[in-house]
């Protein structure tokens, strides 16, 4: 929307349509969310309808029927409409004590179109408007993004002499405007300071449907590039002016911002059926309105007049709610905003005895007197404009200030549309404030337009001439307004009170009916556009082209401005890059570049407009032409398989059809043969050959006639087969697992060249061949390897062309494999001469099915290329000397391993050898293991081996602490080591021996320590030195003989005088003296005790010569004396009787608190003479308890209960680690937790 202009005294102009001064205000479309008072949960778009909520006192002039109004929204996505309808406020205003009737009733009518696109310069239908004194103020259009809010209006002045009962009446007081809404006029009424929007709106959850929107819009869904209306309808007829119809997309999207070619917003008047049906255009006269409204409202005697204002005035606030949706008040704010001023103002005026009328109407050019009475008239007095004040000059004669007695008076002459403003006068401090609308006189028709009749690039001026200079008018063609912009085919006129419409270079679509509207009246005329008659200055003509060659067709017609189409046999012909159609002036013309031959045919030229028409036919012509270059393939030579068929298709052109003929040589080849024959087509020739041979092989002759001309063409037919198969292969060398072959290429290819080989092996044995690539070989050779050594093989050929694989040639003669050893390793140099070289060597890491069979050794003289063979037979030693060198020559030598397949590579010294002996002094090298004693037994074999170096070979001495060594020990010496071996050692032989090595004056020598040991002797003098108790004293001396080593310790056994078995009681002591414990009262012991050295234990032990009898202390046994009986008596006759006695061994059961132990692997249990033993391993505080030895025989058993307790105890990981299970763990830890709380008692009560 338009924003508000300013007048000449800075005050806000109305907003009017740009067409015209009396053109309708526009409907405004803002996006205000707190002006929807209906809304829908499912709502796309809301349209508001702002209202004016007073009437304002007009002159009973002209009176024209007010129209409804239809809005049309275009929108490419569906949209809901939503009015806000204010209740009808009505109101008997009063200009110099006459009262104005009501107005007439008026229907909006709103429609939401959505087109797809529209076309540009398309006007759209123009909204009618109101005057002033009801029209709406334009509010500026934000951001989509921004608040928009509308503007507040005046309030309505007070009912006076309401006669009219049955209907609603609101009184306001018309001073009770706040000091921001003086000087508009047009303000829509605020919430104030009443209710909070919020509060309202969570109370009010569904308002009531608003009287004004008789039809809503509904909602609707269009696929992506459709169409789709929507419609609302407005009920108008309560209404003082126009309502402002905004529609919004959501909440937020205001579409008025949106409006272009998706998007159309459209408003229409629909006549009642009590209007008079007047035009659209013109003002509406409010005192008219008014009049219709009273005479329907004194029809309406069943509803009784109620005050609102009144009511509010006298309600609680918690019943406004209430009142506004009894009485249908929907601006209910605005209302309690007014009613909370006029209670602040409700005191008597002390400076005005009389205040100005609520409002004011004059007609444009008139003159208008504003009068106030004073009740003191020395009181100062300003006038206001808009909030500005009005100064009296002197030569401004617009405003005359009169003064007649305590009546003040402001006369304003010559009223003009800029003094429509609200006007104010203050008087100390009080303030009175009236509205003056000023209106304006309809503009009349003086000149009619005049039908226009003309033919096309003709000027077209249509004249009109009107009632006033400067009026605003508005053209229209079949009723839709014509665009006048800067691109627009229109311009407009105007000179005075005449108008024009001029049209330059008329086109046939300008024809129609154009008029003229202003605010008096409509004129309208017919305007008629004809085609100038058609005259052929130049003909089409009919042409012959050839082929490729440019085609054009001309004509020339009069007028030269007409357009024109071009056909090609019926069918519209369109520019494109081959073909350009020219129009200059008179002359048209068609253009082809390069002429094919679908463009001959029937052309026809038609002018627009006309049903004349050119036309001529267009024949192209073309010499015959065989196109090889379709057949794509080099040299014009076709290859085909032996045995194939062959269907050889060869493009040709010409017009007319060319005669083909087909030759191979001089033999035409006729389409009735069998297996060759030629056929033609249309548009090809055809050679066919059934079953392909080599014998056609050849050229081929094609011959093309016609009128136009004659061609000829070649093409070469190459039948090819696969390849004949290759000679036998040749074996050239043999490997290990490999061998090399060779072979001949084929006799024949196959008419093809070719591409490789397939070689194939098998076992002479086999019947299985394997092929051995399977990627062709493309030389004729090959190597085949991984073959097994030693298995005879044979190998055969396949050749390969692009048509197949051939037969397998013969195979080679049977092979073997046999690989030559690897090269010898480790080629040093033994020793050197003056005259020989002595080399050593390793055998080859590999040495292959074909063995070994010697060592060829060859030397260079360094300087020289040539070898010398050193050995003439191959050798099998891995050391060979070369004799007959030249004294201080420098050699290099080579070996070579030799057997059935060949000789290896040679393995060739780094270095030359100089051919000259060199001293080097000797050195021993004493073994790690010698340089400590060298200990061996008695008996043993002693071998020892020392290395040595030196040059020439030195002289060997062996001593044994400085004497010669015995002859039972043998020395054996070589050039680099010596060797000392002892069959069977002796004591004897231990000692100290003396190596030295000397090599003329250079001598070196070492230590060799050797000890020879034995088992020791017994110990010596061995005695009982002390019984007490259970416990033995006894003491001895060392051996006498050691055994030629220490002596690490001694055994210790004891014997019972019973059964003199000997027990072991303790190994490996140290000492000479020792105590023996425990031992068993009542027995008698003896002793006897080994010597150990690191041979052995000796051979025999020396034993105590006493024995120690161990008796209870204290006790002392008394043998009683026993006389001897005589037994002797005569011999007597006797029964014989036999006894036998039987004394069976008891089995011995140890068990642990009562649990019998059995193969467990911690315990060991054994019996001994009646002495039953329980050996605990690694015992552990879990091995504490009750322990029962039990004896069972059957004669009885017995039983000894004895209880174990272990000292220290054990960490569960430990406990783990020796595999306690974990039942037996717990169960440990247990009782240790609670000897350890008994003890800790005990403690404390000691």
């Amino acid at each position: 929307m338009p924003e508000p202009t300013k007048k000449d005294d800075g005050q806000p102009e109305e907003n009017v349509a740009p067409d015209s001064g009396d053109a309708p205000s526009e409907n405004s479309v803002v996006m205000t969310p707190k002006e929807a008072k209906v809304a829908t949960k499912d709502t796309e778009a809301i349209v508001t309808v702002t209202e004016a909520e007073a009437a304002v006192p007009m002159p009973a002039a002209e009176t024209p029927q007010p129209q409804p109004v239809v809005i049309v929204v275009t929108e490419l996505e569906p949209v809901e409409g939503e009015v806000t309808d204010p209740q009808p406020l009505v109101t008997e205003p009063v200009e110099n004590g006459h009262n104005e009737p009501a107005p007439t009733q008026a229907k909006k009518h709103v429609e939401v179109t959505e087109v797809k696109e529209e076309e540009p310069g398309t006007p759209k239908v123009p909204a009618p408007s109101m005057k002033k004194s009801a029209d709406t103020k334009a509010t500026p259009i934000k951001d989509k993004d921004d608040d928009v809010t509308a503007s507040t209006p005046s309030p309505p002045p007070p009912a006076e002499d309401v006669s009219i009962p049955k209907k609603l009446s609101i009184d306001l007081p018309n001073d009770s405007n706040p000091e921001s809404t003086r000087g508009r006029k047009d303000s829509v009424w605020s919430l104030g300071d009443g209710q909070p929007p919020e509060e309202i709106d969570k109370q009010i959850e569904t308002p009531p449907l608003s009287t004004l929107l008789i039809e809503k819009p509904q909602s609707g869904s269009i696929n992506v590039g459709g169409d789709i209306n929507f419609v609302a309808k407005v009920e108008a007829k309560d209404l003082l002016r126009k309502p402002t119809i905004k529609w919004f997309k959501g909440k937020w999207m205001d579409l008025a911002s949106k409006t272009g070619k998706h998007l159309q917003l459209k408003e229409s008047l629909l006549p009642l059926g009590d209007s008079e049906g007047q035009d659209d255009a013109g003002e509406l006269d409010f005192s008219g309105l008014l009049k219709h409204r009273q005479g329907r409202e004194h029809k309406q005697e069943e509803v009784s007049e109620v005050d609102v204002w009144d009511i509010l005035k006298n309600a609680r606030p918690d019943e406004y709610e209430k009142i506004a949706f009894t009485y249908g008040i929907t601006d209910l704010r605005g209302l309690l905003k007014r009613l909370k001023k006029t209670k602040k103002e409700e005191k008597k005026s002390e400076a005005f005895a009389k205040r100005l009328e609520p409002a004011y109407q004059v007609d444009k050019g008139g003159k208008i007197r504003l009068v106030v009475d004073l009740a003191d008239p020395t009181v100062e007095l300003k006038w206001y404009k808009n909030g500005q004040e009005i100064r009296s000059t002197p030569n401004n004669r617009k405003f005359i200030f009169e003064h007649k007695g305590t009546q003040r008076i402001m006369v304003i002459n010559n009223c003009q549309i800029n003094d429509d403003a609200a006007y104010s006068v203050t008087a100390g401090e009080e303030k009175c404030t009236t509205e003056l609308f000023v209106k304006e006189l309809p503009v009349n028709i003086v000149k009619k337009l005049e039908p226009v009749k003309t033919t096309v690039n003709e000027r077209i001026e249509l004249e009109c001439e009107v009632s006033e200079e400067g009026a605003k008018v508005k053209w229209m063609k079949n009723g839709v307004e014509v665009p006048t912009g800067v691109r627009s085919r229109y311009r407009v006129k105007s000179e005075g009170t005449k108008h024009w419409l001029i049209i330059d270079d008329a086109t046939k679509d300008d024809t129609g009916t154009y008029s003229l509207m202003a605010t008096g009246g409509t004129t309208e005329a017919h305007v008629q556009v004809d085609l100038k008659p058609l005259k052929i200055l130049m003909d089409l003509q009919s042409v012959t082209v050839l082929l490729g060659q440019p085609l054009k067709l001309n004509c020339e017609i009069y007028p030269g401005n007409v357009p024109g189409r071009w056909y090609k046999n019926g069918q519209l012909i369109q520019p494109s890059e081959r073909l350009s159609i020219i129009h200059r002036t008179k002359n048209h013309s068609l253009d082809i570049e390069s002429s094919t031959i679908h463009d001959a045919g029937d052309y026809t030229f038609v002018p627009e407009g006309y049903t004349q028409m050119l036309s001529a036919k267009v024949h192209i012509i073309d010499p015959p032409r065989v196109h090889l270059e379709a057949l794509n393939v080099p040299d014009d030579t076709v290859t085909i398989v032996a045995g194939n068929k062959l269907r050889l298709e060869i493009p040709i052109s010409g017009e007319p059809a060319p005669r083909v003929v087909w030759m191979k040589g001089e033999r035409v080849i006729l389409d009735s043969g069998n297996r060759v024959r030629a056929e033609t087509f249309a548009d090809h020739t055809c050679l066919t050959i059934d079953i392909a041979e080599r014998e056609d092989t050849g050229n081929y002759k094609i011959v093309l006639q016609n009128e136009a001309g004659e061609d000829t063409a070649s093409v070469k037919i190459k039948v090819v087969d696969i390849p004949d198969p290759p000679e036998a292969p040749m074996v050239t060398d043999v490997g290990g697992d490999w061998c090399t072959m060779t072979w001949e290429l084929p006799r024949y290819d196959g008419g093809s060249p070719i591409l490789g080989y397939f070689i194939e092996r098998k076992k002479k044995q086999s019947s299985r061949w394997m092929r051995l690539n399977f990627d062709l070989c493309k030389e004729t050779t090959f190597e085949p390897k991984k073959m097994i050594e030693g298995v005879p093989y044979e190998v055969r050929i396949f050749a390969v062309n692009a048509i197949g694989v051939s037969k397998p040639s013969e195979p080679s003669k049977p092979f073997i494999p046999l690989a030559v050893t690897s090269e010898p390793t480790m080629l040093v140099v033994d020793d050197v001469t003056d005259t020989t070289v002595t080399m050593k060597w390793r055998p080859p890491d590999a040495i292959g099915a074909a063995g070994l069979d010697g060592y060829q050794v060859e030397y260079c003289i360094e300087g020289t290329d040539e070898w010398i063979l050193a050995n003439k037979e191959l050798i099998e030693k891995t050391r060979y000397t070369i004799t007959g060198l030249p004294v201080e020559a420098k050699i290099l030598v080579r070996i070579k391993a030799i057997n059935a397949a060949g000789a290896s590579p040679p393995r060739t010294t780094q270095h030359s050898i100089l051919v000259k002996e060199v001293i080097e002094p000797p050195k021993i090298r004493i073994p790690r293991h010698l340089k400590q004693t060298y200990i061996r037994k008695v008996g043993e074999v002693v071998n020892l081996v020392v290395p040595f170096v030196g040059k020439p070979r030195p002289k060997v001495n062996w001593l044994k602490e400085g004497q010669p060594i015995d002859q039972t020990i043998s020395i054996r010496n070589s050039d680099c080591d010596s060797i000392m071996f002892i069959r069977k050692a002796e004591r004897k032989h231990s000692g100290k021996y003396e190596l030295s090595v000397q090599v003329e004056n250079h001598i070196d020598t070492a230590m060799l320590d050797i000890q020879i040991v034995d088992l020791p002797g017994p110990p010596q003098a061995v005695k009982i030195e002390e019984v007490w108790g259970n416990n033995v004293a006894l003491d001895w001396n060392p051996p006498k003989d050691n055994g030629n080593a220490p002596i690490i310790g001694y055994t210790i056994q004891k014997a019972d005088k019973k059964t003199m078995e000997g027990y072991t009681c303790i190994e490996h002591y140290h000492r000479t003296c020792i105590t023996i414990s425990n031992l068993v009262v009542g027995n008698e012991y003896f002793f006897r005790i080994y010597s150990e050295n690191m041979v052995g234990l000796s051979e025999s032990a020396t034993a105590t010569k006493d024995s120690a009898l161990i008796v209870k202390e204290g006790l002392q046994l008394k043998i009683p004396e026993y006389n001897d009986r005589d037994f002797t008596e005569p011999p007597k006759k006797k029964k014989l009787y036999s006894m036998q006695m039987n004394c069976s061994q008891p089995k011995v059961i140890w068990m642990k608190n009562k649990i019998t132990i059995i193969d467990d692997p911690r315990y060991r249990m054994f019996s001994n003479q009646g002495v039953c033993t329980l050996e605990i391993r690694k015992p552990s505080p879990f091995d504490g308890g009750v322990y029962t030895c039990k004896a069972v025989n059957d004669l009885g058993e017995a039983q000894v209960d004895c209880k174990l307790e272990v000292k220290g105890g054990f960490t569960f990981f430990e406990l783990m680690k020796r595999g306690v299970p974990l039942h037996l763990i717990d169960k440990y830890m247990n009782e240790s937790k609670t000897s350890e709380k008994s003890e800790s008692e005990k403690k404390g009560s000691i």
